[in-house]
């Protein structure tokens, strides 16, 4: 039975408390218990606690009698007055009778409201009795003493002749305003009378806080000398509610001084609970604790409780609350009030990261609107208005919490640290992850696991950090991504990594094939033919997408023609034009590629007579809508609805024929002047900008922003997502489409244009494409460069072109 009572008790501790009493008592339901239950046990813990006690003391709902917890007597008295017959009422622990209104003292004792008044013995007659007041020196007076004499006129001439701004009425309803009690107004008043600094200043080590009301009103009444206490020790002029070493601190101070290490986050942050074994719990901790959820009044599910009303707790989702205006966003919803400035915000802008309209610095947004938002510093340049973080002491912000960016110092110290320090080589990416505009992205990456895994592992390698340890480990999406965030930060050197993925997936397909003589023809197939031309092909530059996919594209069907020679027992020296023939027609994947390895055989001597067409290029296929082509530029000329990247991309494509690598790969060295006017190097020969194509260009190299973790765009005009990288050639055909730009056909209508206007070698030199290809678009186009140069032939010297 124990057992299924502390099933019950973690599962539904109302329940426990319900099914415990209905055991006992008779006269009331359980609808009606549960009823009376709610009202009185408001939460989960408290709820816990009551079911706890009863089944440990289960014998207080017949006696009555205590030590048990205050909570049980508040259910006891409040069930007797539901109707309840065979429970107890509370009953005091020194005169035995049943508790009207129940009162407490230490280890769990009830007690009725005339014995919790202490006895002592009186100043006055010397009699142990009731107190009834005290004296001014604090000593206690019984029901018979009398009290000493008033001392209101007296504190009226102490203030009116301190500050005599202030009125003798003033002072008087000042006063009264204190307490209803005349007991508390003259404690107040000999606290004055006794220390008068308090009223200029030391107000923080009033003897009650019934000095600090005096004072305020005092202060808000128009007096001058009177001056509000600060706390002692931020000097914060703001409500002093709390007491520490005999002086008084506001609540910030308070909550720092009373915050403990939670159990469970670890966080140093404000008690909200415990757990059994009395550790201290955090509120988020505790509200995120799936035993602390209870049944929605609205939705039924049983989550996270938002607010509690008289029919129950609500969700986050289903509690009642009013909508209103943000004052940032203009969105109607529900907000909370601005500490900073008074006005309601919603959620989404209390976490909102903004460029400070006035700075221009990225920081949390503190006010302002969307359209010109403020920091902190902005907002409110007084520094005793905000707060400091706990670790850097600088930040300005509201509460005590450390700031993001101080966090991911923290992280990546406890990540990347060996016990001793931090290896030299991280020591740039631990900066620029620490310095990057939005410090919540990088703690998001931080927290992910298998981020926190490869970090944790290179910290720990005693071996410098280089691309081979990387190598090493793991490899996945989150691998990459940290190799290219540690090339952009300068903590390993610059390599092309899709090169390297390729030449070890090449290496990983030659080493599994069984057959030597087949490891041979194809090693020399794909390192000495494919990889080497390619590395001659990009010069230094970065592999791209198609090219990597050409390469594993042909390697793919060198193989797969070479198993079905295999698997018909047949050696590629000894296969006949009918094999090949039959192959290539009904079980290739790839008949181009596979003919392209054919004649490499036959031209290296692997294979004999045997013949392979290869597929030419049959020049531009149409239609070439030249007025659509003019159409769209002039659209992006003009339409400031899309995005400036996106607009200069498209023109680069539609008026200068540039591929799409091509324009993705420009960078900001690119961009000359000559004068006001930018040119732009797309071959050898710059070329002038057009207006207002020349404006685009320039609100493009102004307004480049990165867009990875490290927010560094680099030098590149189009930054991407990948850092250290331009935007991905799918991304960019993506975006053009968006704007009614189809890449290919509209780049073969321009070049085929531009090629029947200008001659090919000047083509060539201006778009940065080979002379070969220029000549074939001209000879596509019907132009005549044999024409053009015989012309230049037959000029004089003076006037030719330069080379």
């Amino acid at each position: 039975m124990t057992i299924g009572i502390d099933q019950l008790i973690q599962d539904d501790p109302l329940g426990a408390v319900v099914h415990q009493i209905a055991r006992v008592e008779r006269g009331l339901s359980a609808d009606q218990i549960w009823e009376v239950a709610q009202g009185v046990l408001r939460g989960p813990t408290p709820r816990r606690r009551v079911a706890r006690e009863l089944r440990d003391n289960p014998q207080v709902l017949v006696t009555g009698r205590s030590p048990s917890i205050w909570s049980v007597g508040k259910l006891l008295a409040a069930l007797a007055k539901a109707g309840a017959q065979q429970l107890a009422r509370p009953r005091c622990c020194d005169c035995d009778r049943e508790i009207l209104s129940l009162c407490s003292r230490k280890g769990g004792l009830w007690t009725c409201s005339g014995c919790v008044r202490p006895k002592e013995e009186c100043a006055g007659c010397g009699t142990v009795r009731h107190v009834r007041t005290r004296d001014r020196k604090g000593r206690p007076l019984c029901q018979r003493c009398p009290d000493d004499a008033d001392p209101t006129e007296e504190l009226i001439d102490l203030v009116v002749g301190t500050d005599p701004g202030l009125s003798r009425a003033t002072v008087a309803e000042a006063l009264t305003g204190c307490s209803q009690q005349r007991a508390v107004r003259w404690r107040v008043a000999w606290a004055v009378l006794d220390r008068p600094e308090l009223l200029t200043g030391a107000g923080h080590s009033a003897p009650t806080p019934s000095v600090l009301t005096f004072i305020d009103a005092l202060v808000k009444a128009g007096a001058t000398v009177v001056q509000q206490p600060g706390c002692a020790r931020c000097g914060a002029t703001e409500h002093l509610r709390a007491k520490q070493d005999g002086q008084r601190i506001c609540w910030r101070c308070e909550e720092e001084a009373r915050a403990e290490d939670c159990s469970r986050c670890g966080n140093r942050r404000k008690v909200s609970s415990r757990d059994d074994d009395g550790r201290p719990v955090c509120t988020d901790c505790w509200r995120s604790d799936p035993a602390n959820r209870e049944p929605c009044t609205g939705c039924r599910r049983r989550r996270k409780v938002k607010a509690r009303t008289a029919e129950g707790p609500w969700c986050e989702r289903c509690s009642p609350r009013e909508d209103q205006e943000c004052s940032v966003c203009g969105q109607l919803t529900w907000c909370a009030t601005s500490r900073a400035t008074g006005e309601p915000w919603c959620r989404n802008c209390r976490v909102r990261h903004i460029r400070c309209a006035s700075c221009g610095t990225v920081s949390p947004l503190k006010g302002g609107t969307l359209a010109a938002p403020l920091c902190a510093r902005c907002l409110n340049p007084d520094p005793d208005f905000w707060d400091r973080c706990p670790l850097c002491e600088t930040t300005w912000q509201f509460g005590t919490e450390p700031y993001q960016r101080c966090l991911v110092d923290q992280k990546l110290g406890e990540l990347l640290g060996d016990g001793v320090g931090i290896a030299e080589e991280l020591v740039p990416f631990r900066r620029a992850l620490v310095a990057v505009e939005r410090p919540d992205h990088a703690m998001v990456w931080l927290t992910k696991p298998k981020v926190r895994a490869l970090l944790t592992a290179l910290g720990k390698d005693p071996r410098p950090v280089t691309h081979e340890l990387l190598d090493e480990l793991p490899t996945g999406k989150t691998l990459n991504h940290l190799r290219d965030l540690l090339m952009a930060t300068g903590s390993l050197p610059a390599r092309d990594q899709r090169l390297a993925n390729l030449e070890r997936w090449t290496k990983v397909k030659l080493a599994g094939r069984e057959d030597l003589e087949e490891r041979r023809i194809l090693h020399g197939y794909a390192i000495w033919h494919h990889l080497r031309r390619l590395r001659q092909r990009v010069r230094g530059q970065h592999l791209t997408v198609d090219q990597d996919q050409n390469v594993r594209t042909h390697i793919n069907a060198a193989m797969q023609f070479l198993d079905d020679l295999a698997g018909r027992g047949m050696l590629l020296s000894a296969c006949t034009q009918n094999e090949v023939d039959d192959f290539m027609a009904h079980r290739a994947t790839y008949p181009s590629r596979t003919a392209h390895f054919v004649r490499w055989a036959v031209a290296h001597r692997h294979a004999h007579n045997l013949t392979a067409p290869a597929t030419r290029w049959a020049g531009p296929s149409g239609p070439h809508d030249e007025d659509r082509r003019w159409e769209v530029a002039r659209r992006l000329l003009h339409d400031d609805a899309a995005p400036t990247a996106d607009r200069v991309a498209g023109l680069l494509l539609l008026l200068y024929a540039q591929h799409i690598n091509a324009v993705r790969h420009l960078t900001v060295d690119h961009i000359q002047r000559d004068g006001d006017k930018p040119k732009i190097l797309l071959g050898d020969r710059p070329i002038v900008l057009p207006a207002p194509l020349d404006a685009l260009m320039e609100e493009l190299i102004a307004s480049r922003r990165g867009h990875t973790l490290v927010d560094e765009p680099g030098t590149w005009l189009f930054p991407g997502r990948v850092p250290g990288k331009p935007l991905s050639s799918d991304q960019m055909v993506l975006r053009l489409r968006a704007l009614g730009v189809n890449p290919r056909q509209d780049r073969a209508t321009a070049l085929f244009t531009l090629a029947s206007e200008v001659p090919a070698a000047i083509l060539a030199r201006m778009l940065g494409i080979h002379r070969a290809v220029a000549v074939q678009w001209q000879q596509a186009s019907s132009g005549d460069w044999a024409a053009y140069a015989a012309d230049v032939a037959a000029r004089p010297v003076r006037n030719r072109p330069a080379n």
